[in-house]
């Protein structure tokens, strides 16, 4: 998982299984997303698994962020999860893939 802070919101880059075992990076995530203050996204695109660490991690992410959080690149798998459990409707799903308008500061 890396956190990247761009010119116009942080992204937070999930990657292979996000369960109980990332749950103190998920938490770190969280605070430092928070800390940053921008718009939170949140990119899916390599995520093999996800459990209910998982999507507690995006419900916390999209009730304390004081903007509505963005995921990119969910792949069916993790959509699946965000409808089922409805936390889907905390976020905003984009579908497209929108890579070439994020920059990250200092590049």
């Amino acid at each position: 998982m890396h956190v990247i802070v761009g010119t116009d919101s942080t992204r937070i880059v999930l990657s292979g299984e996000v369960d109980a075992d990332l749950g103190t990076e998920l938490q770190e995530a969280t605070a430092e997303a928070e800390q940053i203050g921008l718009p939170i996204e949140v990119d899916a695109h390599h995520v093999t698994f996800m459990d209910s660490s998982g999507v507690a991690f995006l419900a916390r992410l999209s009730i304390r962020s004081q903007h509505r959080v963005r995921m990119i690149r969910v792949p069916p798998h993790v959509k699946f999860l965000l409808d089922v459990t409805r936390i889907g409707e905390l976020l905003d799903v984009v579908e497209s893939d929108d890579e070439a308008d994020f920059q990250p500061v200092g590049e």
